[in-house]
């Protein structure tokens, strides 16, 4: 199982999100301070700041940053426009390397990669 925990500053809010935007599977609500989610094999753990030893981990948890998780797309202008639709926002552009893929913001900030690999020869 791969796990992924984010900090978030409303249960309810990144719920959604995940829920509506992402095609994840709610696995636990206990808003408002903890929500489990699957998709694809990956557990996503949402947490408000202080709640339990996960949201004061380390010191005094924030939501947001550089840090994100990858979904893969077969069609990258595709899915923006699919997500775009259901309101999603974006942190910057395309960007272009070993693949393709642009960033989404989530409703506290946190980051998920949307991925499209190059073609295969």
């Amino acid at each position: 199982m791969a796990a992924v925990r984010y900090i978030v500053s409303d249960i309810a809010a990144c719920v959604a999100y995940y829920r509506d935007v992402l095609d994840f599977e709610i696995k636990m609500d206990a808003a408002p301070r903890f929500a489990a989610l699957t998709r694809d094999g990956l557990t996503l753990f949402l947490n408000i700041p202080g709640a339990g030893s996960a949201g004061k981990a380390g010191g005094h948890p924030e939501p947001g940053g550089w840090n994100r998780f990858q979904i893969e797309t077969g069609d990258l202008e595709a899915s923006i426009e699919e997500l775009k639709a259901k309101g999603a926002e974006f942190r910057g552009e395309i960007a272009e390397g070993a693949g393709r893929q642009i960033l989404l913001i989530d409703p506290s900030g946190n980051l998920v990669e949307l991925f499209e690999p190059p073609p295969r020869s």
